[in-house]
């Protein structure tokens, strides 16, 4: 009898132990799906990398990394490629990758990032809690709008017309349009929008758009791809750019009030971490949002156009 009791004792522990180092060793594989390479959105995966190494172990983590050179066609097969090896989670960077991954699958948990509104970008009314409800949820890069047509006014208080730049094709660019437009009208401005369908006509729109005193570019993936092509139209024509993050200022603005996208990374970093390891629901998960924003100026921009920064914006850094 003390030889059985010994002999099932020691099956157990054995069990158990293995149970153990199989949890310990489990390998997750997150598929990565980013719509296009630029500052903003390689910083938020930067942030999500990072955040998913430490929290989860680096080596307990694979990653599938895969940029769809701005093709949503291409989000689409990476997507469905995701879905065809079975990932444990899916992040999609910027919209049309968010859209793309929600379509593919409505089982393997899909967080975003980069994503400015999740409501107008995938034409869905969020829960109470602020969740979708869906097997979706992450975070939003959207700065406080308000915030931004008041650092236009405060920069530029004698300036009567804002161009209103923005791609035609990004429904979070169309989103924040609407809303800097009705701040900007309050402030007594008249706004006129300029929409461009890509990288073909976005030269040319911006040409057109030099007619209004002070330009204005949202969080729109497509312009900031192309900074260089609208600096090498602004700059000329004199006139000032106030964007809707760091990067588009850095390429071709003068000011911004920005977020932090490798912190919005991070974030999103964690809740997959939550979702891995804790099991919690994607679907109940609120989309989580930036913490702190930033005024920052673009000095070399500045000073080719006369224009004086207040003491309390940050200089940008330029590499």
């Amino acid at each position: 009898m003390r030889k059985t009791i010994a002999l099932v004792l020691t099956l157990c522990l054995l069990l158990g132990l293995c149970g153990a180092v199989s949890a310990e060793s489990k390998t997750y594989q997150i598929g990565i799906l980013q719509l296009v390479q630029h500052p903003a959105l390689d910083q938020a995966t930067e942030g999500f990398m990072a955040a998913v190494r430490e929290k989860i172990g680096e080596e307990n983590v694979t990653f599938d990394y895969q940029n769809a050179s701005g093709d949503s066609n291409n989000c689409a097969i990476i997507a469905n490629s995701f879905v065809t090896a079975g990932v444990d989670l899916i992040m999609a960077n910027a919209t049309p990758a968010l859209l793309a991954a929600s379509n593919a699958t409505g089982d393997i948990p899909v967080l975003g990032t980069s994503i400015t509104n999740y409501e107008s970008a995938m034409e869905i009314e969020l829960t109470a809690e602020g969740a979708t409800g869906l097997n979706v949820s992450g975070t939003s890069d959207l700065a406080p709008l308000d915030g931004q047509a008041a650092m236009i006014k405060e920069l530029f208080p004698d300036a009567k017309t804002v161009a209103l730049i923005y791609c035609s094709a990004e429904a979070n660019s169309i989103f924040q349009i609407k809303g800097i437009e009705a701040y900007l009208k309050e402030l007594g401005y008249e706004c006129k929008q300029y929409a461009f369908t890509d990288s073909n006509d976005l030269a040319s729109v911006v040409q057109s758009a030099t007619e209004c005193d002070v330009l204005y570019i949202p969080t729109d993936n497509t312009a900031a791809s192309n900074t260089e092509a609208i600096a090498n139209v602004v700059l000329p024509a004199g006139k000032p750019v106030v964007t809707g993050e760091e990067g588009i200022c850095k390429g071709c603005g003068i000011a911004t009030l920005t977020i932090s996208y490798y912190d919005i990374g991070y974030q999103t970093g964690v809740m997959a971490a939550e979702i891995l390891l804790e099991g919690k629901d994607v679907k109940t998960m609120p989309i989580a949002y930036a913490p702190q924003f930033a005024k920052k100026y673009n000095a070399d921009n500045a000073a080719a156009l006369g224009i004086t920064i207040p003491a309390d914006y940050e200089a940008i850094t330029q590499e």
